[in-house]
């Protein structure tokens, strides 16, 4: 595939300031709600707007595949944008509460703050588009479905582009020293977990993450063993079941048993830290820190596994991690234009160069053989767990407009009481119980009206 960029190639790489200033004021111009306008299939030809939402950091693997696209599709011209990660939702509601006019063609839109964009009537269902295109039955099950329940409605509102996994990172040489199996098994897991720790050499089995982001993880580590499989059951959620509770009982347990006693603050740079930098057998993180580890030990140094099944030969329960995916805007005036470039930057080709320069799991199930994924273990057991029919995916709740307050700074400072043993693991999971119950009614009300 050549990745030059050819001469009419018409990449604007505006980031930070300069789209910061330009949507403010179209925004203020316009007034008004959300993007209601309709917008129109147009002749396939001209001009798209694409914003990209973690500009700087995929700018030049945008730039590839955009070349790409215009060489194949001389009539069409696809204007760049690129916005930090840190900004896209708040650009889009500015966009959206501005009229709809300053959005673009198409966006890259994640499940994290999806449902709020389809609650404001900004994007328009691909469902349709994608059974009769060559995507069809070629995505990942596991990220279509997140997508589907992001969204809160039976339809899809994005095209999946790739997903990230929670991962259980091993040190293998330390592994064969003391002669342990891998953990492949919860009760592998913690047998390692004790056996690796020596806290008079400084040694630990695991490190914990107790500080920002660590609700995240201690759900993936709950409903992994629980083998619950919905985190609601009606309008309850299932987070205080007593199995979740149990499995929340000895996963907390690990903590200054067999993880340092720092981990206490450990956000995530300091918990990836923690587990290269030092004598520690485990760790529990998503396959964002893969390099990080083989810079540390080699490949040869370290593997990473799918979070076990809850009993032994029983179905793999996991907790979905934010899909990223390419949305179709429906105030675009040139939708079928857009659409072509969608389908272009979600081919089995274009999808495994933007995850390999992301180090993601491919939404596209063609890429699974494609040389960098069998060269990444990890990644392709990752995309084979998600793609399993077998794999049950538990769908946090991201279309609640309270989630991201709820799991953070609600929840976050009673995660370390939990560690200090100064409230029992039922009363934490009561506790964010009864938040998300209350979130989730009032959400429900909502949509009646």
């Amino acid at each position: 595939m050549s990745t030059h960029t050819s001469r009419r190639t018409r990449v604007r790489t505006l980031l930070a300031l300069g789209v910061s200033a330009s949507l403010a004021l179209t925004a203020t111009a316009c007034g008004g709600g959300a993007g209601t306008e309709a917008g129109s299939e147009g002749d396939g030809k001209g001009e798209i707007v694409f914003w990209d939402n973690n500009g700087g950091v995929r700018t030049e693997v945008w730039k590839k595949i955009i070349a790409e696209f215009e060489k194949e599709n001389p009539d069409i011209d696809v204007e760049y944008v690129g916005i930090p990660i840190a900004d896209v939702q708040s650009k889009y509601d500015t966009a959206i509460q501005g009229g709809g006019d300053s959005l673009p063609d198409v966006g890259m839109v994640g499940t994290a703050y999806l449902a709020n964009m389809v609650a404001q009537g900004a994007l328009d269902p691909v469902t349709d588009r994608i059974e009769d295109s060559p995507l069809k039955g070629k995505l990942v099950k596991g990220m279509v479905d997140s997508v589907r329940a992001a969204g809160g409605e039976e339809e899809l509102f994005t095209v999946p582009t790739s997903a990230n996994q929670g991962v259980l990172w091993y040190r293998t040489k330390l592994f064969d020293e003391a002669g342990l199996e891998p953990p492949t098994s919860w009760e592998n897991f913690y047998k390692a977990a004790e056996e690796l720790t020596d806290k008079g050499k400084n040694r630990f089995g695991f490190t914990i993450r107790g500080g920002a982001g660590s609700i995240a993880q201690a759900l993936e580590m709950m409903y992994a063993q629980s083998g619950i499989d919905s985190f609601w059951e009606g309008d309850k959620t299932t987070v205080n079941a007593p199995e979740n509770v149990e499995a929340l009982e000895k996963y907390v347990a690990l903590y200054d048993k067999a993880t340092p006693k720092a981990d206490l603050n450990n956000d995530f740079t300091k918990m990836v830290a923690t587990f290269t930098g030092g004598e520690v057998g485990m760790l529990q993180h998503n396959l964002g820190s893969y390099t990080d580890h083989v810079k540390a030990f080699g490949e040869d140094g370290v593997d990473g596994l799918p979070m076990p099944p809850s009993s032994e030969g029983g179905p793999r329960t996991l907790v979905s991690n934010p899909v990223d995916g390419l949305g179709l805007f429906k105030s675009s005036k040139n939708k079928a234009a857009a659409w072509k470039f969608i389908e272009f930057a979600a081919s089995a080709e274009m999808n495994s160069l933007w995850n390999e320069s992301a180090g993601a799991i491919p939404a596209h199930t063609d890429a699974a053989d494609d040389q960098w994924i069998t060269q990444a273990e990890p990644t392709r057991a990752a995309m084979e767990s998600l793609d399993d029919p077998k794999t049950t995916i538990v769908q946090l709740p991201y279309y609640l407009p309270d989630w991201n307050g709820i799991s953070k700074a609600d929840t976050e400072p009673n995660f370390q009481k939990l560690l200090l043993g100064q409230m029992t693991a039922k009363e934490f999971a009561d506790d964010l119980a009864e938040r998300l119950n209350e979130a989730q009614a009032e959400w429900s009300e909502q949509k009646k009206g």
